[in-house]
């Protein structure tokens, strides 16, 4: 185990009827004047959004709207934000949604503050020193970006470079609400992308060069576990309360940084997946996380396959000693489970994609990632090919 500092500051409001307290916990935050961030249509259709509003107003908390985030979310509206929020003098972001509005608000949150492009924060050119608090109501659950310091935005101006910004502390919600009821209305796919989001993030972290993370480790193998047991019942009964709430919990625990603690981490399969789903929007996060994660994990069954064994033994209950052979097993037992379990993808063509451009997804890959990527297995621009001509399924 390696030394590590763990700091997860957000206030989890979690259970039934949770979403009225967002007027006070809103307070808590010292905002006077608020934007909230929402999607499309389904926070107003529900009536959330008049609740929140109400809720807001009975505290003498004002507020403005922008609504119209969409997934993989894009730099121009997070521009427009900036651009709302400074004229209007907010003092604070509420996001109403999922990960992908969570993360447009966290972009907005720091870029209203400072003085240049909030795309230096994720580029590289620049940190973060300070941002508007940031609190949230979440409806989507998969991504985990209610108790992150993250986000991934797509900047359109340059041929949608899609970029992670990770923070320790600074873009982490104050708070986060969390009524798993308010999932209920999700559809089976929808359900289904942010349990293989969930299960994605935990093994980004799991995958790792770092030995004796015992503790880590079972956590790790605990919440996949988990999510397994769950995810049938949820996607059977989507009013399964018990199962939801469990679902929910899990999101955010394979993304506050606790799976990680003590050891290095990989984050292979999210980038590769980011240049999927830069070149394809229209293709869910965690829908391209079904197809990539497998594919590395079948690239490391031979090349470096320790972990990947670990992982079916302690998980798949698998009995082979040979490290490889194990490893090949597991990934079969993972790719089924999404699969058959959760119906997700599991090659380029069923996501719709019939001749991918592999060469732009090589080469911007390793633009803006290095030479060599990975934490538990350093890749080349040759390998990384290797992996993405496996999920062509031929």
């Amino acid at each position: 185990m390696e030394n590590f500092s763990y700091y997860s500051p957000t206030l989890y409001e979690f259970g039934r009827g949770a979403e009225e307290k967002v007027g006070m916990l809103t307070f808590l935050t010292g905002a006077t004047k608020v934007m909230i961030v929402y999607g499309k249509s389904h926070a107003k259709k529900t009536g959330l959004l008049d609740r929140i509003e109400n809720s807001l107003t009975t505290i003498g908390i004002d507020f403005i709207e922008l609504g119209g985030v969409e997934p993989n979310p894009v730099d121009t509206l997070v521009y427009e934000g900036i651009k709302k929020g400074r004229a209007a003098h907010i003092d604070g972001l509420l996001a109403v949604g999922g990960g992908s509005v969570i993360d447009t608000a966290k972009a907005i949150a720091a870029g209203i503050p400072y003085k240049g492009d909030f795309w230096d924060f994720y580029c590289g050119k620049s940190t973060i020193t300070e941002a508007l608090p940031v609190g949230v109501m979440l409806t989507v659950p998969g991504a985990g970006s209610e108790g992150s310091g993250n986000s991934v935005i797509t900047r359109t101006a340059d041929g949608n470079t899609k970029i992670s910004l990770r923070t320790d502390s600074i873009l982490r919600p104050r708070f986060a609400i969390m009524n798993p009821e308010m999932t209920f209305t999700l559809s089976a796919y929808q359900t289904a992308v942010g349990i293989t989001d969930m299960m994605s993030h935990i093994l980004e972290r799991y995958f790792s060069p770092t030995t004796r993370v015992e503790i880590t480790d079972r956590l790790a193998e605990g919440l996949i576990m988990g999510l397994m047991a769950e995810a049938p019942r949820v996607m059977s009964d989507p009013s399964d309360y018990q199962a939801r709430a469990n679902i929910e919990w899990a999101g955010t625990q394979a993304h506050n940084g606790l799976c990680g603690c003590g050891r290095r981490e990989d984050w292979t399969s999210h980038a590769m997946e980011h240049e999927i789903s830069a070149l394809y929007p229209h293709i869910p996060h965690g829908a391209g996380l079904a197809v990539v994660m497998p594919a590395w994990m079948a690239f490391m069954a031979y090349h470096k396959p320790s972990k990947i064994a670990q992982f079916g033994r302690r998980v798949f209950n698998i009995d082979e000693r040979d490290d490889r052979a194990a490893a090949i097993e597991a990934v079969a037992h993972y790719r089924a489970f999404l699969t058959t379990v959760l119906r997700m993808p599991a090659t380029f063509h069923d996501l719709g994609i019939d001749e991918p451009d592999i060469d732009t997804m090589v080469t911007r890959l390793h633009i803006n990632k290095g030479e060599t990527i990975g934490g538990y297995y350093h890749l080349t621009a040759k390998e990384t090919r290797q992996i993405y001509e496996l999920m062509l399924g031929e």
